[in-house]
């Protein structure tokens, strides 16, 4: 059975939610099922990569085994693949290179058969579909782990974007969520895992997936941020069409020609405005609004015109206040150059110290990081290698932030590689200057809560 989440009564809106409680049958036969087609898929990858090592390096041999994990986690289904999508952004936890082929499933996802798109669509709105419309395109407008997304045509003749769960998914999800929260309490029992947070952090990820699978609870994240940013001309969130939602299907407006395109179409002198438009979005949601995107991959972010379209908000935050003045703390040390100041900042919104932690020396440590990137041309500052550098501070001295914490930080880093190929130039220091001091002047009254000890 799953263990019970002590942090599930603590999460920020729209991570509350505890994975529903499985049969032990039923958990053991996929458990089974799973440790048998992982040893029989990844033994020989891993044999592979030890004959591969002394050829071609450890790098070689390191890619080739965690390409093979990537494409087994894709065949063990969208629970596998969602989870390794979020995963994939914690360089902290990870390696980068495992990261880095995380990062691919993304947009390496089957679209559904017409056959599981006409299912869907009778589960949501019954046999006569046509009532609601007269056409839905059967090649999806893109496809991820856990629905397709399709043009259709209202009787009146108004196009509407509908997002269709994939059939059956949500029995499967939760017993996959489920075995991977057991496995992630267990292992933090194991001598390997002991002193890292694995049941916090998988806790934290399988909500946010489980929390996709709510389609009430997208539709109001999405709301939420169109209400925030309603008075932007800079920032496009597509309204939603309570009316024909459905549990399964959630029903918003159309947006045409939202295609992905290279950078390189986009012309040269509307770029440098797009990046800082896409900046100054993420900001606001970190420092201001604090309800926060987590999920800004290149397939939910797009350009049309002078807008940057924003979709798929099923994983959002809303962050706690003390949190959010963390973050404002954080950045603004950065900015200033105040390296002491973000490593106390960290040590503060830590979930667990190791208790031999060298606390004053991991500070020193920060503080090194921060005086090494403050004053750097902007061309030279890069938002990912620095959290790269902190993330792993943190694992080599044994303290590990919340992940209320780090995963609002990480949509920054995750938009950092769709901003620097729009404009390489940008300083993302002093973009976030102006929200950081309009966000530590509100939110003065939160005193700074230092740690014991």
């Amino acid at each position: 059975m799953l263990p019970e989440n002590p942090l599930a009564g603590d999460r920020p809106a729209g991570l509350s939610r505890t994975i529903p409680r499985q049969s032990r049958l039923a958990m053991a036969t996929r458990g089974a099922f799973v440790v048998a087609s992982s040893a029989a898929y990844l033994l020989p990858a891993a044999a592979g990569a030890a004959v591969l090592r002394p050829l071609r390096g450890r790098t070689a041999a390191a890619r080739f085994f965690y390409r093979r994990l990537v494409r087994h986690l894709q065949r063990l289904g969208p629970a596998p693949v969602k989870f390794g999508q979020i995963m994939g952004t914690r360089r902290d936890l990870l390696p980068p290179l495992l990261c880095d082929e995380l990062g691919r499933l993304h947009d390496r996802v089957r679209p559904m058969s017409g056959r599981q798109v006409r299912r869907a669509l009778r589960e949501a709105y019954g046999p006569d579909v046509t009532r609601h419309f007269t056409e839905v395109e059967a090649t999806a407008r893109a496809s991820g782990s856990i629905a397709g997304v399709y043009r259709a045509v209202r009787p009146d003749g108004r196009e509407v974007a509908l997002k269709l769960q994939r059939p059956g998914i949500r029995r499967r999800m939760v017993l996959d969520l489920a075995l991977i929260h057991g496995a992630a309490a267990l292992a933090e029992k194991l001598p390997p895992g002991r002193g890292v947070p694995l049941a916090e952090l998988t806790g934290f990820v399988c909500a946010a997936v489980l929390g996709q699978l709510d389609f009430a609870g997208e539709r109001a994240n999405l709301a939420e941020l169109r209400r925030n940013f309603a008075e932007s001309d800079n920032v496009w969130i597509p309204a939603t069409l309570p009316e024909l939602c459905r549990p399964n299907c959630l029903a918003m407006e159309f947006i045409p020609d939202l295609v992905a395109r290279p950078v390189a179409e986009i012309d040269p002198a509307r770029r440098p405005r797009l990046a800082a438009r896409t900046v100054s979005a993420v900001y606001q949601m970190l420092f201001l609004d604090g309800f926060v995107h987590c999920d800004l991959h290149p397939g939910n972010v797009y350009f049309k015109g002078p807008r940057v379209v924003v979709l798929d908000a099923g994983f959002s935050i809303r962050l706690d206040p003390t949190v959010r003045r963390q973050f404002a703390d954080f950045f603004l040390g950065l900015a200033l150059g105040r390296g002491r100041q973000c490593g106390e900042v960290v040590v503060d919104s830590a979930v667990r110290v190791a208790p031999d932690a060298d606390v004053e020396g991991f500070i020193g440590r920060v503080a090194e990081l921060v005086k090494r990137n403050t004053g750097v041309p902007a061309k030279e500052f890069q938002l990912t290698r620095f959290g790269t550098e902190l993330f792993t501070l943190q694992r080599d001295f044994g303290l590990y932030a919340a992940s209320e914490f780090v995963f609002p930080l990480l949509s920054l880093l995750v938009i950092e590689g769709t901003v620097r190929d729009l404009d390489p130039d940008i300083d993302f220091q002093a973009a976030a200057r102006p929200m950081l001091l309009r966000a530590a002047a509100e939110t003065a009254h939160l005193a700074p809560q230092r740690r014991a000890g």
